[in-house]
C-alpha cells in the first residue's frame, strides 16, 4: 500500500474504527475521554518512526544492537511508569522486563528454534520485550493492590517474626498465576479461536503454513517463558521490603 490514495483511504478506516470506539466509550460512560484517540495517534506516529528505521537496520544489522536497547528502555520505562505505588518499582520494572526478554530471547536463538537474521532477531525481541512488559506491569500492578488490600495479615506474619518474602509470599505467587492465566488461555486457543500475528505476519512474508506455524510455536514457548520470568522477578523484588506499597 503504497498509492498516496490508498494510503488517505486506509486512515479514513482508521478515524473511523477510532471515532466509534471514542463514540462507545463516551456512550458507555466508561471514563477513558480521548485516550483510545490519543492511543492510536501515538501509535501511528511510532510505527512511522520504526518503519523508517528499520529500513536502515536491515541494511546495517549492527544498528539493531541500539534499537533492542530503545525497545528495552521504552518498555521498562512504560512498565516503571505503571508501578510507582510500589517501593522501588521503577527499578524492578526494569530488572523484570530485561531478565524476562533477555532469557527468552537467548534460549530461542541459542536452541536454533528461529534462524539467527536481524529481521528475525528484531521481530522475536520485539514480540518478547513486549510481554515482558505487560507481565511485569500485570504482576506489579496485582501484587500492589493484593498487598494493600492484606496488610493486616502481613503484618501478622511480620509479627510472628517472618521475613518480608515469607510474609508476602502467598501474595506473589497469586500475582504471578493472574498474569499468566490470560496467556494460557490464548495459548489454549491458538489456531481455533485465534490465528496469532506472528503466524499471519509469517504467511504474509511468504512462509509457508507449516514454517508459519514452527514461527508461532517459538513465539509462543518464549512468551510464556518471558512472562513467568519477569513476574516472578517484579513480585519477588517487590516483597523483599515489609510494606511494598508507597503511601
Amino acid at each position: 500500500m503504497t498509492d498516496l490514495g490508498d494510503l488517505l483511504w486506509f486512515g479514513v478506516g482508521v478515524l473511523v474504527l477510532t471515532g466509534l470506539t471514542v463514540a462507545l466509550a463516551t456512550w458507555a460512560r466508561v471514563g477513558l475521554g480521548l485516550a483510545p484517540a490519543t492511543a492510536i495517534a501515538r501509535a501511528v506516529v511510532q510505527l512511522t518512526v520504526v518503519a523508517l528505521l528499520l529500513r536502515g537496520i536491515l541494511s546495517v544489522p549492527w544498528t539493531v544492537v541500539a534499537f533492542l536497547a530503545l525497545m528495552l528502555a521504552t518498555a521498562s520505562w512504560t512498565a516503571a511508569g505503571r508501578l510507582r505505588g510500589l517501593r522501588h518499582g521503577r527499578r524492578i520494572a526494569l530488572v523484570g522486563v530485561v531478565a524476562g526478554a533477555g532469557a527468552s530471547a537467548v534460549l530461542v536463538f541459542s536452541l536454533q528454534m528461529v534462524d539467527f537474521e536481524v529481521r528475525y532477531v528484531v521481530a522475536v525481541a520485539g514480540i518478547l520485550i513486549g510481554n515482558a512488559m505487560s507481565a511485569a506491569t500485570l504482576a506489579g500492578r496485582t501484587f500492589a493492590r493484593d498487598s494493600r488490600a492484606r496488610r493486616d495479615e502481613v503484618e501478622g506474619w511480620l509479627s510472628l517474626g517472618a521475613t518480608a518474602s515469607q510474609a508476602h509470599d502467598e501474595i506473589g505467587r497469586t500475582a504471578v498465576r493472574e498474569t499468566l492465566l490470560p496467556n494460557l488461555d490464548q495459548t489454549r486457543s491458538t489456531g481455533l479461536v485465534t490465528l496469532p500475528g506472528a503466524f499471519v505476519g509469517a504467511l504474509f512474508g511468504g512462509a509457508s503454513p507449516a514454517e508459519a506455524a514452527l514461527f508461532q510455536l517459538a513465539v509462543l514457548s518464549g512468551i510464556g517463558l518471558t512472562s513467568i520470568v519477569a513476574a516472578v522477578v517484579v513480585t519477588r523484588l517487590a516483597g523483599r521490603t515489609p510494606y511494598v506499597v508507597v503511601d
